[in-house]
């Protein structure tokens, strides 16, 4: 970890991630359309395992660790999240929601390490938490108790997933996430047969059309591979609290996507919300680099 702060070649990527994420509830709720949640996520996992695990060595990192990371992402995040939006959250709301992993992850790295966010992240962090609150303030009707529970754990999951991956730095990510899936899928699948039963399973692959391949492909392919990789590569590299406060662009992809894809409306109170969050990374991003110059003879 050498850097404080995003470079710009970095934050691009970081961003194309953002979007990947933030799009991807869509074509979760389009899976889910027909399979139930986790054998959806057992699908997801064991497609991002075969056949790439064939040609990945293992990476530089203790089994404690992929395992640990496999069940942290796989059953803990995305087997509760799939529950969650089955359970009657939207996607826009489950996009944000998700976003509380940012606080979790920045807290639980304070607790392992020596980081304590500095005075501008802490007004950057304010400013995207009043975007968010405007949004779930604003957004009765999007979801059951329930699933903002579910949602609220499974970003517990992704937050120790972040913990745990970044322990291990030095791997290779690519391979980190793809030995780490090979955990997910048995609990997934035993958790699927026990509480959904083998005539909804075979029902789901049954009633599976082109859309729904083409959904769990993309989670595997699009979320998993590339994007849980260039995440768990930034994290290795920057302190949690500059590049965790990213995700909480997603929900502004997700609401986007919904409103395109599935006709939500578009009220002001989202556009407001959206431009709060976009100011509060702005200035999490932009800052040590305007204190960089201001600071420099002859500034």
């Amino acid at each position: 970890m050498t850097h404080s702060h995003l470079s710009f070649p970095h934050a691009v990527l970081a961003l194309a991630v953002m979007a990947v994420w933030g799009t991807n509830f869509v074509i979760m709720r389009i899976g889910l359309d027909h399979l139930p949640p986790l054998l959806f996520a057992t699908l997801r996992f064991a497609m991002v395992v075969f056949p790439v695990i064939l040609f990945l060595p293992r990476p530089a990192a203790p089994w404690r660790r992929l395992v640990g990371y496999g069940l942290a992402i796989g059953v803990g995040q995305f087997g509760l999240l799939f529950i969650a939006l089955n359970q009657g959250l939207s996607p826009g709301l489950a996009s944000l929601v998700m976003q509380a992993q940012v606080f979790f992850t920045i807290g639980l790295s304070m607790l392992s390490t020596s980081e304590r966010l500095r005075g501008f992240q802490w007004a950057a962090l304010l400013l995207s938490v009043a975007g968010i609150l405007i949004i779930g303030v604003n957004g009765g009707g999007e979801a059951t108790p329930i699933g903002l529970s579910l949602a609220l754990v499974a970003a517990f999951g992704w937050a120790i997933g972040n913990t745990i991956q970044r322990q291990d730095a030095g791997a290779n990510m690519l391979a980190y996430v793809v030995w780490s899936s090979l955990f997910a899928v048995p609990p997934l699948a035993l958790l699927s047969l026990t509480f959904e039963g083998w005539p909804a399973i075979s029902a789901g692959l049954q009633a599976a059309d082109a859309a729904t391949w083409s959904a769990v492909a993309w989670q595997a392919l699009g979320n998993s591979l590339f994007g849980y990789s260039a995440w768990g590569w930034l994290l290795g590299r920057y302190p949690a609290a500059s590049v965790a406060p990213m995700s909480l662009l997603v929900p502004i992809f997700g609401i986007a996507a919904s409103v395109w894809w599935l006709g939500e409306p578009l009220q002001g109170w989202k556009i407001a919300a959206g431009l709060l969050v976009l100011a509060g990374l702005a200035l999490n991003l932009l800052w040590p680099r305007l204190a960089a110059r201001l600071a420099a003879p002859g500034a």
